[in-house]
């Protein structure tokens, strides 16, 4: 039901090409700030960024200024994504959003409330097995203003990337293929393999790649399960959130004012890094929002086709 919904609007395979042209431009125009801010203080410190790399870049610029810039981007392809999807298919964020009549924001802290005390509850435990592992970052204006640009960026980012991949390029394959375990399969890898640029891949191996793409997975299954993106929505913005206020490293994609540092030094990704979360915590996680929200029919809900609805013209054709 939830994919059938882009059957009800504009949903010829060249829209959605066309679409992902806006929303990729979208993005690289709300780069451009970061790219003039790093220009500049390289410029002001007599550096070039001919051949910088991407943690150089980021780190050239104060943390919060950095996280600032960096998310300001995901926003305005947000903006460039709901342009897309109102002006060249005329659909409304909320058939986007869920197959529901309207956006169900109970499921959306539900998850953001449970994944949120469950991820933090992960960090909290690694500090204390581990404690030589971190030290104590917090100061506290640098913390309030790194608090004021997550709250208010960060979902925007998760929002971002929910809409893109499980929202407008799950119904837009979903249609075009005709099978739900396509857009399924394929946005995860998608999803997955955009983080291969990532600083924590170059230090932690390319196994973690299958947490990125498990991840994506475990997004797409509650998205179709619960006929809607509000969970997804939910668990993507605890999940970064989270993760930018507690805890940082010098090797992560992102460099905050948090609580914590890890100053560790892991050679490769491990079973608590990849496996437990993929392969033990997202099943978990699976069974406890499939108790909560009744979800049945797995079967057909994950690897039937797209059927497409019935609507009232049809009615009229029959009689």
């Amino acid at each position: 039901m939830y994919i059938s919904q882009a059957y009800k609007v504009l949903h010829e395979w060249w829209r959605y090409a066309v679409g992902l042209l806006v929303i990729i431009f979208a993005v690289i125009i709300g780069q451009i700030p970061f790219t003039i801010a790093v220009l500049a203080k390289a410029v002001s410190n007599d550096e070039s960024i001919i051949g910088m790399d991407e943690m150089a870049m980021m780190s050239i610029l104060e943390p919060n200024l950095n996280l600032f810039l960096m998310l300001l981007s995901f926003a305005v392809g947000l903006i460039g994504l709901f342009l897309a999807v109102k002006y060249l298919h005329k659909q409304s964020i909320t058939s986007v959003t869920t197959s529901r009549p309207k956006i169900d924001w109970s499921r959306i802290w539900f998850a953001f409330i449970a994944w949120g005390i469950i991820s933090s509850g992960f960090i909290f435990l690694d500090y204390y097995m581990s404690p030589d592992d971190y030290v104590y970052n917090f100061k506290l204006v640098p913390f309030i203003i790194l608090c004021i640009i997550a709250i208010i960026l960060i979902p925007f980012q998760t929002s971002f990337e929910e809409y893109l991949f499980r929202g407008y390029l799950m119904q837009g394959i979903g249609v075009i293929t005709k099978y739900k375990w396509i857009p399924l399969i394929s946005t995860s890898l998608v999803f997955g393999l955009l983080h291969i640029a990532n600083p924590e891949i170059e230090k932690l191996g390319y196994v973690l790649m299958v947490y990125y793409i498990g991840t994506g997975l475990f997004l797409g299954i509650i998205t179709l399960m619960d006929e809607g993106m509000e969970l997804a929505l939910g668990f993507h913005a605890a999940n970064n959130l989270f993760t930018a206020l507690l805890v940082t490293a010098d090797w992560t994609a992102l460099q905050t004012h948090s609580i914590f540092k890890d100053i560790s030094e892991p050679e490769t990704a491990g079973f608590f890094d990849v496996f437990m979360p993929v392969f033990v915590v997202f099943p978990i996680m699976l069974f406890i929002f499939s108790k909560k929200y009744n979800w049945t029919n797995w079967k057909d809900k994950l690897f039937g086709r797209v059927q497409e609805p019935v609507i009232e013209e049809d009615y009229k054709t029959i009689e």
